[in-house]
């Protein structure tokens, strides 16, 4: 087999070989930034449902319950902001960030 000058063979497979990472990476992060978002979603359900139960005068054993089912490891913690109760809910995304919301109902409210 004699290769002649200007043969191209095999360039596909060393282009490829340079992109697959590249588009690994992409599809990867890509991933990774729906399932953020998704986290955030969750959060913000997270800190309404909360911030209804703080305003209720719910225990702090049942808010914690509610924002465990609705966001799976996420913590959370509440204030008073006059006639409102405020619930903040953050959680750990897959990626190295944390996400966090915020939700406000009025004190008392049944």
């Amino acid at each position: 087999m004699t290769r002649r000058r200007g043969d191209e063979r095999g360039s596909v497979v060393a282009e490829f070989a340079v992109a697959l990472p590249a588009v690994a990476a992409v599809i990867l992060l890509g991933a990774a930034g729906l399932g953020a978002a998704a986290l955030q979603v969750r959060t913000q359900d997270a800190a309404a449902d909360a911030a209804r139960l703080l305003a209720r005068g719910e225990s702090d054993a049942r808010i914690s319950a509610a924002v465990e089912a609705t966001a799976p490891g996420a913590a959370w913690s509440g204030s008073d902001r006059g006639d409102l109760v405020c619930a903040t809910v953050s959680a750990r995304a897959s990626l190295p960030l944390s996400v966090s919301a915020t939700s406000c109902a009025l004190a008392g409210g049944g």
